[in-house]
């Protein structure tokens, strides 16, 4: 019998566990696999050659019988014996997968690439030899001879190609290869266990190839169907495709949210199931909603592609500045911000037109905007390049074993947010002017709870008269005095039990929740706590712009001005009534209604309008201002 499978012989079993990469690159799912088989298409691009890469992506059914060597699978499979549950586990469900006649596969072919070269020259070693270093080596990246050309190559850590194999039940994949002189070639691995066959231990791993002395040579490709390779490049196949992989409308999804910048600059065009997706197409990909169901802007929440789409499109380009500790880099800021966006995120996007995350702005998740990064020059693209982790979807400064470059990666990493939160708070305070007419709901989003009910959650409810008809409604007391005045208190609300026992029942709990904060004039006020999601608060420089939404409370809803006072809330979620002092940590605060600065009196800042039950604030504050305070927002009807 023909022996196709090559395992390394070893005289003990020491490791019982499948590779741990192959469940990290499972758990990204069809998008992962998808990103990191197109990303190595586009770095394989022919230098020299302006056409686009061209991506075939084809699902399918295979007969198990057509699988080159698959009888020696099965039987590797049936000598692994599994020393914990979860090794247990995935054997059994392998060896259930043996039984099938027909199984499902995913391949992905690419053209107007150069391939992997020095496939008849494995024996001299990997120097120089992409398909040796491809088909029988982990933890290897062979670099490019262009220099430049390297430097827009994906992001590797030489672990991407087990994506593969993670996404098979049986952790099988195939690899058909044309060079440039057109000789064709097949290879493949499999992730096991080590186990013992034949009374002989052997590695995890098992290479699809000839072994000549302990030297591996690749078997010519003279298979048909699925494993045919005839033009230059490079073609993956995977069959025994798990359940949750084989979806045709994710793969199309995948390519669209990690490529759509490479196929808008027709870099890339690709094909599933003769289904293209080129920069013409796109468009009515992203707006369709069998692919993304979210079409509305204000119902985007986790997939923002079709929002990256418009504004990569429609908005011009800013460019930014970031440093870190010894270099300063530039980048193109596509910026569109929108009062109907719900979550703001940035797509990080390679010069080779692939996106690495969508990044989060500390303290501006939720705002009203949308944007594109990309690199000015090469020398941005390597450093993004150098941050992003080994499954391509998060800069990242954890895979730097250096101190120093570490500390070097947080600083940009953090100075990134930062030059984009400027962006973010100078569209904000470009969006509320101060004079005319304004677009009241530019920085927070409706949600789908009552004001009034968060607040009854939240404290007790009370009666007080309003108006000229004394009707009674109910509002949230807050005692913005409790602490200062507890000990003088006590004896009062002795005195006053007793002297009301004869009052009906709760006359008396009603009179004591009235106690409120006393101002300098004696009287006593009571105050709304307003929700934080009705809040939005963000700053430039030494400038912070407030804006509460009042609009859906029905007590304020008719209300003209109002006071406001802080409280200071913190780690435990506590909150602190007199800690924070307005005079001291502000110079000056601006009512962006009316353009007018306002007075600050009994730690309140005064006489506040409300423009369709709306607060908006610009504050200038002063050097000692803690900016990392955490505040709850009170505000009573003047």
């Amino acid at each position: 019998m023909n022996n196709y499978w090559k395992f390394a012989k070893i005289d003990h079993i020491e490791d019982y566990s499948f590779n741990k990469v192959l469940k990290n690159f499972y758990s990204n799912g069809i998008a992962g696999l998808v990103r990191e088989n197109i990303q190595n298409s586009l770095d394989g691009k022919l230098v020299g050659n302006d056409e686009p890469v061209v991506v075939k992506i084809n699902l399918g059914r295979v007969n198990t019988f057509e699988i080159p060597g698959i009888q020696e699978v099965y039987k590797r499979i049936y000598a692994l014996k599994g020393e914990n549950r979860y090794t247990k586990e995935t054997i059994e469900h392998m060896k259930k997968k043996t039984y099938q006649n027909q199984c499902s596969y995913i391949s992905f072919e690419d053209l107007n690439t150069k391939g992997l070269k020095g496939a008849s020259d494995c024996e001299k070693g990997i120097q120089g030899s992409s398909f040796g270093a491809y088909a029988y080596n982990k933890g290897v990246h062979i670099e490019d001879e262009d220099s430049e050309k390297e430097k827009l190559r994906g992001g590797s850590h030489g672990i991407g190609k087990i994506a593969s194999n993670a996404a098979s039940d049986l952790f099988l994949m195939f690899f058909a290869n044309c060079d440039e002189n057109g000789n064709k070639h097949l290879g493949g691995n499999i992730q096991l266990i080590e186990h013992k066959y034949e009374n002989q231990g052997y590695r995890a791993t098992g290479y699809f190839t000839k072994d000549s002395n302990g030297v591996y040579h690749p078997y010519e490709n003279e298979y048909n169907g699925i494993f045919e390779k005839n033009e230059r490049g490079l073609k993956i196949i995977i069959p025994f495709l798990r359940d949750q992989f084989n979806n045709e409308v994710e793969v199309v999804k995948g390519i669209c949210d990690s490529f759509f910048l490479a196929i808008l600059e027709k870099k890339l065009v690709v094909y599933v199931n003769n289904m293209e997706i080129n920069s013409q197409t796109l468009k009515d990909i992203v707006k369709n909603e069998k692919y993304y169901k979210e079409q509305r802007i204000e119902e985007i929440k986790k997939v923002f592609t079709p929002i990256y789409y418009d504004t990569y499109v429609n908005k011009d380009h800013i460019v930014i500045k970031v440093k870190d500790l010894k270099d300063e880099y530039e980048f193109n800021l596509y910026f569109n911000y929108d009062d109907r966006i719900l979550k703001g995120r940035v797509g990080v996007v390679r010069t080779i037109g692939m996106k690495i995350e969508d990044l989060k702005v500390s303290g501006h998740a939720t705002k009203p905007y949308n944007a594109v990064l990309t690199p000015v020059s090469l020398k941005e693209d390597e450093y993004l390049k150098s941050l992003e982790n080994e499954s391509h979807t998060e800069l990242s400064w954890k895979h730097f074993n250096d101190e120093t470059l570490q500390k070097n990666a947080k600083r940009f990493i953090n100075n990134l947010g930062k030059e984009i939160a400027k962006v973010i708070l100078d569209e904000m305070l470009k969006n509320n002017k101060p004079d005319g007419e304004m677009d009241t709901s530019d920085i927070i989003y409706n949600m789908d709870v009552t004001f009034k009910k968060d607040l009854e959650k939240a404290a007790p409810v009370v009666k007080v008269s309003k108006g000229k008809k004394g009707k009674t409604q109910n509002i949230v007391q807050i005692d913005m005095g409790k602490q200062k005045r507890e000990k003088k208190n006590k004896e009062t609300e002795k005195k006053e039990k007793k002297k009301n026992t004869d009052k009906k029942p709760g006359e008396n709990q009603r009179k004591m929740r009235k106690i409120a904060r006393n101002t300098s004039d004696g009287k006593s006020n009571v105050f709304l706590k307003v929700e934080p999601c009705y809040v939005s608060r963000g700053f430039a420089g030494e400038k912070e712009v407030i804006k509460l939404d009042l609009s859906k409370n029905k007590e304020m809803m008719n209300v003209k001005k109002c006071d406001l006072s802080l409280a200071v809330v913190d780690g435990m979620g506590i909150e602190h009534l007199d800690e924070f002092s307005i005079e001291s940590s502000y110079k000056e605060v601006v009512d962006m209604n009316t353009g007018k600065s306002l007075n600050i009196k009994d730690n309140a800042i005064k006489d506040i309008s409300l423009n369709d039950g709306v607060v908006k604030l610009k504050s200038t504050v002063n050097k000692n201002y803690n900016k990392t305070l955490k505040f709850v927002y009170h505000v009573k009807e003047v």
